[in-house]
């Protein structure tokens, strides 16, 4: 039987975040590692990438990657296992965001959105999982939305996305969890981050509704998803897979 910190701990695991040097992801790095893992930050920009590693010397390791160069997540996946080991954690955070009418919306604009949440987190999945095989099994988690849950205007390229990756959670649970890898997402609702605040920004009147909405009557903060995060890839959530865990002040379910 496991005792409460065995239950929580990632000690000994070596995590993988995309996107973990800012807002929600940076907040993923950082739970991870309080948690006992050893964590790779991922993304197109250096500078956040290594300014959260300076502040886990030896815990964090920070690595230039874009999601939407599928080609390359294969040798990016074998450097990081030759120098640092078989990483037994994926987070799939990386994505963009893009409000537009539907209308407007061109081809272009859409498949950009779907190959960078939908197209390049896969690759990187594809990737993972033989080196998880290899270690007796796995986390991996996506980072969904509540545009998976209900329907949000003005973004349609993005609800598309991430409601996909439920399907996507789903199917992977089912096809292996008889090898011991464990698949789910994340729904945040409105947390405090800088994108969440530009889209409130000169809109008192949204943000009013929006409280207004969510039962627990505040936004969330980034360390909530951390947590969460954690959680569902310690061994305290090891008979989960395949859910989509809403981490939202219960804004899913209001009114």
């Amino acid at each position: 039987m496991l005792t409460h910190s065995e239950a929580f701990s990632l000690q000994g695991s070596l995590a993988l975040v995309t996107g973990g040097g800012t807002g929600i992801g940076r907040a993923i790095t950082d739970a991870l590692v309080k948690a006992g893992a050893r964590v790779v930050v991922a993304g197109r920009r250096r500078e956040p990438l290594e300014e959260t590693a300076a502040a886990y010397p030896g815990k964090v390791f920070a690595c230039t990657y874009d999601v939407t160069q599928e080609q390359e997540a294969g040798n990016f996946l074998k450097r990081i296992h030759s120098e640092l080991g078989t990483p037994t954690i994926l987070v799939n955070n990386a994505g963009i965001h893009l409000k537009k009418k539907a209308e407007e919306v061109t081809a272009e604009e859409f498949r950009k959105v779907l190959e960078t949440h939908i197209v390049g987190a896969h690759a990187l999945t594809a990737a993972s999982i033989p080196l998880m095989r290899e270690a007796g099994g796995g986390s991996i988690l996506y980072i969904a939305s509540m545009a998976s849950l209900f329907g949000i205007p003005y973004v349609v390229a993005y609800a598309a996305a991430k409601s996909a990756m439920l399907g996507v959670v789903r199917t992977l649970a089912v096809e292996y969890g008889g090898e011991n890898i464990r698949v789910n997402a994340i729904a945040p609702g409105w947390i405090e981050t800088e994108m969440s605040r530009k889209a409130m920004e000169g809109d008192p009147e949204r943000k009013r509704k929006v409280l207004g909405r969510t039962p627990l009557g505040r936004f969330g903060t980034p360390e909530d998803i951390g947590w969460a995060a954690v959680y569902l890839c310690s061994p305290a959530a090891r008979f989960i897979t395949g859910t989509c865990l809403a981490v939202d002040g219960g804004i899913s379910i209001g009114f």
